[in-house]
């Protein structure tokens, strides 16, 4: 059945939509719009927790992991703290370790946090098999499902280290753990042979508790339980919060924006489609008078404007949902990478929830003026719809007309005060059209500081390396963190180099000589042009009470200016001290000021947390500290600042040739890159913001069309007396001219204000707060070209209006009522 009914009213609504293309098209882009950035910001919400919340139900997954020192804590103590008050179940004391496995040609595996269980179940944390068997006996380990690919499968052999009589051990299956607890399990009796003296064996703890909604919760279960041990025992911890945020991260940052331009949207579909229909009343009041002349009820007259309403919202609802399944879909697949065979789907409930939401919307917006079209008396409908306006807007006339201004730009001046209900109409589609603009471009500019501030390395002019990659390498894959974390560590110093970084496979690949950091330092002092430098090791370190390896900078000499941007405290002066991000903090239930273990090889040192970090690198934070405190640690990189005036590329050349005989190599840094997820964020805004503004000029457009049809005749008078055509365009575009400034003083700081709400809330969703530098991102000549720019969207708007009432004749306008 037709969307306009049936009947003389499905007559009438369906010529009114048929004669008034400009209304038709305004109101589908509008609801269009405002049905694509709802379904997308319903399925981010929806699957920003959702599947983890399910699977870690289903788990019984660990608020609290735990690790203890066995020496200072026996087993049968951990027992007891299992019933302290909040603590309403436990498992464990388990044993774990951390090793760094290698598979059989030699390529070392990421650092792994081994737990040692006898099944996979439990009180807490029941490991779910995704594939194989659990370990059963010696020489047998169970690898997390996200280490499963072609390169490690069932069957396959690892060594525990990179030593001549390190243990074999066989995958047998494949496993995850929806809280994190490890990164690997085996038997119990595997464990103490397993450990080294950097990585000796702890106790692992894993606790649910009565309250762990928030972070000040679970710190409050932390501090019962560090009370019911032994001082020093409690080595680290880690929260379910941690991976709850990370599992819905990557959809969970788009969410506050997304949900913004839904807003505005939703908001413009309003004020468009009531000012439609209430223009198309306005100017069809001689029409209304003869339909109920003929017969018709006011019912029927208010379901005939209604359906000329709904009819186009029907068509926007129609693209919007495909539309907003297809941008939903590349923060879907982001957010599905973290659950592996889990599929993430558009709700359907969200994609039936909002077309009806959008349906309603659109009927309440269209009922107001339609109920007065069927609230008009027959002969009044009739006699006003013949009659020229009078006595509405002579005030503002007269007022204006002493302005020393052309007479015309005064008249046109003065003309939205004949319809204020209409004008202002016009002067929200000006204002929200300018707060989606600045606020897009405020969105834009953060999101290109945050990537600024996540590659600090970018900032310097020459990056030294100690090896030097043969000519005929192919590029190397991706960063496994993701597109907007840094690259995987680079395994500097000792560590043998990747096969991405030789060149090739691991077996039988060439392995470029790395050059003598030493020797490399000393080269950097030759150069003249050369203003400072310091060194850097990207590798992987372990944390005392984290699962896992933990990525990690080490600098040697002066760092500052290749410092990460801060939330608080301050950055590494020396030794002894560790940067970390807000997630760390949250994952180890620590703060500024509180002291963490670090193992690096087998050196471990104990640093004071003297900064918090800004990182968005994905799931995976990155701490930084002084090369001094882990002596095996060698830097694999020199970032070198030149001297004003001199060119960076002539000192990349000269320390090339004097680095390259010893094995390592000199270049000039590109400029830093977009992250694929910044780069989407980037277009998505871009195509919301086009969305927004196309619905402002086409409400302009459409509002300043029925004025000046309204105003025919007055044109014709105009004409007749001598009114140029330019002089005509001149007094259109000026009727819109001062609700395009007003609009744009309104909107400015408006979306000032909304980018200073939804960036923070972007950070916080990622579990993050925002620095300055990214906040600050309007310039005094940014905000005055924005507001230029909503003057600009008005005339535009008015300018196809404009040149037609221009182009009328004054004979013919003079014969049109």
């Amino acid at each position: 059945m037709s969307v306009f009914g049936g009947g003389a009213p499905a007559q009438v609504a369906r010529s009114g939509a048929g004669r008034q293309r400009v209304r038709t098209v305004v109101i589908a882009v509008a609801t269009m719009m405002a049905v694509a950035s709802s379904v997308v910001a319903g399925t981010l919400m929806v699957v920003a927790a959702a599947p983890f919340d399910h699977a870690f139900d289903k788990q019984r997954g660990a608020h609290l992991t735990v690790r203890f020192d066995p020496a200072r804590a026996g087993a049968a103590r951990l027992a007891e703290t299992g019933r302290l008050d909040g603590v309403t179940a436990s498992a464990g004391p388990y044993p774990s370790t951390t090793i760094r496995p290698v598979d059989r040609s030699g390529f070392p595996l990421p650092a792994l946090t081994l737990v040692g269980r006898s099944d996979p179940n439990g009180a807490v944390d029941r490991v779910e098999l995704t594939s194989g068997r659990w370990a059963r006996g010696a020489g047998e380990i169970v690898l997390g499902s996200s280490f499963e690919g072609p390169g490690v499968e069932i069957g396959a052999v690892l060594k525990a280290s990179d030593t001549a009589n390190a243990p074999a051990l066989s995958v047998v299956g494949f496993a995850r753990s929806s809280s994190g607890t490890a990164d690997a399990w085996t038997t119990p009796a595997q464990i103490g042979p397993l450990a080294t003296r950097g990585n000796p064996v702890t106790s692992q703890m894993l606790y649910r508790l009565e309250s762990a909604d928030t972070r000040e919760q679970v710190l409050a279960g932390r501090a019962g339980i560090a009370a019911a041990v032994p001082s020093g025992a409690l080595l680290g911890t880690q929260s379910w919060l941690d991976a709850r945020h990370a599992a819905g991260r990557g959809a969970a940052a788009t969410v506050p924006f997304v949900t913004a331009f839904g807003v505005l949207g939703i908001v413009m579909s309003v004020i468009i489609v009531s000012s439609v229909v209430s223009g198309a009343v306005g100017t069809g009041l001689r029409r209304i008078g003869i339909l109920k002349a003929i017969g018709f009820t006011p019912g029927e007259v208010v379901r005939a404007y209604v359906a000329q309403a709904l009819a186009p919202a029907c068509v926007g609802i129609v693209a919007g949902v495909p539309l907003g399944n297809l941008l939903a879909v590349p923060m879907l697949a982001d957010t599905e990478s973290v659950y592996g065979t889990v599929s993430l789907t558009v709700a359907w409930w969200v994609d039936v929830a909002v077309p009806a939401a959008a349906l309603l919307v659109v009927v309440l917006a269209a009922l107001v003026p339609a109920r007065r079209a069927g609230r008009l008396p027959t002969v009044e409908a009739i006699a006003v719809g013949r009659a020229p306006r009078t006595g509405r807007g002579r005030r503002a006339h007269r007022t204006l007309g002493r302005l020393p201004l052309p007479r015309p730009v005064t008249y046109g001046l003065a003309t939205p005060f004949t319809h204020p209900v209409r004008a202002l109409a016009m002067l929200l589609a000006v204002a929200f059209g300018t707060v989606a603009t600045t606020f897009a471009v405020g969105l834009t500019s953060s999101l290109t500081a945050v990537g600024s501030s996540q590659d600090p390395e970018s900032r310097a002019a020459v990056t030294v390396t100690t090896v030097r990659a043969p000519a005929a390498a192919p590029p190397p894959p991706p960063p496994a963190g993701g597109d907007d974390g840094p690259p995987p560590p680079a395994g500097g110093g000792e560590e043998p180099p990747s096969p991405a970084a030789s060149g090739g496979t691991a077996a039988g690949a060439y392995r470029p000589a790395a050059a003598d950091p030493a020797k490399v330092r000393s080269a950097l002092a030759s150069p003249a042009g050369v203003e400072s430098y310091y060194g850097k090791l990207r590798t992987e370190v372990a944390v005392a009470g984290v699962s896992g390896a933990v990525r990690a900078s080490l600098y040697e000499g002066d760092a500052r200016d290749g410092h990460h941007a801060l939330l608080s405290g301050h950055w590494i002066t020396g030794r002894g001290q560790i940067v970390v991000p807000t997630r760390f903090l949250e994952r180890t239930s620590t703060e500024v000021g509180d002291t963490v273990r670090l193992t690096y090889r087998e050196r471990s040192a104990d640093l004071r947390i003297v900064g918090e970090s800004f990182d968005t690198s994905g799931n995976e934070p990155e701490v930084h500290a002084d090369m001094a405190d882990f002596p095996p640690a060698r830097p694999d990189t020199f970032l070198v600042e030149v001297k004003p005036g001199v060119p960076a590329e002539e000192v990349a050349r000269e320390l090339a040739a004097l680095v390259r005989p010893l094995g390592g190599d000199a270049t000039t840094v590109p400029p830093a890159e977009r992250g694929g997820v910044l780069l989407l964020m980037d277009a998505m805004a871009l195509l919301l913001t086009l969305l927004l503004v196309c619905v402002a000029g086409l409400g302009i457009l459409n509002s300043v069309v029925l004025d000046t049809r309204e105003r025919v005749h007055d044109l014709g008078v105009c004409k007749a007396i001598g009114m140029t055509p330019r002089q005509t365009v001149g007094l259109v575009l000026a009727s819109v001219g001062a609700l395009g400034v007003v609009g744009a003083l309104l909107g400015v700081p408006a979306g000032y204000v909304l980018h200073g709400l939804v960036v923070p809330a972007m950070g916080r969703a990622v579990g993050t707060g925002m620095p300055a530098a990214v906040l600050d991102v309007y310039t005094p000549v940014e905000l005055l070209l924005l507001g230029l720019g909503g003057v600009v969207l008005a005339l535009l708007g008015a300018l196809v209006p404009a040149g037609w009432a221009a182009g009328t004749r004054a004979a013919t306008a003079l014969r049109t009522e």
